[in-house]
């Protein structure tokens, strides 16, 4: 009795490294399409994203009934909890990437993204994808310092958003308001798909420690 109750533990976990590697995906075709003004695939990206809220849905399911039928304590009851939550990320993720995909099905057959601004764009959806690739590793290591890292790394897309703004606020801007809303719009989507995945991180630090991300002090190294 007690290996299928870790089983169906490890299937929750298992459960959110897929998500954590489709989302991650899909905001990678996301970008793709918007730069490249593939309709094909941004069609595909939001077509796709249903498939997220099934993952979550079925999540929820598994973990409430592990939940009435086991009432697990302690540790387990923290990876449940701490599970649901996690996957509430993943799904605003999905999300996220889907409006990326709807900003390129929207301006088709152009790119909805300036030809001097593409660059950036294109490093903010490469920093998103490596943040959620961290994230997955973390789930699957249960790595705390590997967790504690990914704030530190989401400063990098703070900065690149920051720049984003620099551009729309020069008085040389000449690309119009329709397409400095969607620059906006897409800096914001990027900007918070990093947040979920330092939250996905954060809420390991407490899964694996007890403690909250903010609160958790590492023991310092042993000196020779």
């Amino acid at each position: 009795m007690r290996d299928a109750y870790h089983e169906e533990l490890d299937a929750i976990s298992d459960s959110l490294v897929e998500m954590a590697r489709f989302v991650g995906s899909g905001i990678g075709r996301a970008t793709t399409a918007m730069l490249d003004a593939d309709l094909k695939l941004a069609e595909s990206v939001i077509e796709t994203g249903g498939k997220v809220d099934d993952m979550q849905r079925d999540l929820e399911n598994s973990a409430i009934a592990l939940l009435a039928r086991q009432q697990p304590v302690a540790t387990d009851l923290r990876i449940v909890v701490t599970s649901l939550r996690m996957s509430a990320d993943l799904e605003r993720c999905g999300a996220l990437a889907q409006h990326v995909a709807k900003v390129a099905r929207r301006r088709f057959p152009d790119s909805a993204v300036p030809r001097d601004l593409q660059a950036t764009i294109l490093e903010m959806g490469q920093l998103a994808q490596r943040l959620m690739a961290k994230a997955t590793e973390v789930l699957i290591t249960k790595d705390v310092q590997l967790a504690m890292q990914l704030e530190e790394d989401d400063d990098a897309m703070d900065a690149l958003h920051r720049t984003l703004f620099q551009h729309l606020m020069d008085e040389r801007w000449n690309h119009g308001v329709e397409t400095a809303v969607d620059v906006t719009l897409l800096g914001r989507y990027y900007e918070r798909f990093a947040d979920h995945a330092v939250s996905i991180a954060q809420r390991v630090v407490f899964l694996v420690t007890g403690e909250r991300a903010d609160e958790f002090e590492p023991e310092p190294e042993a000196t020779a």
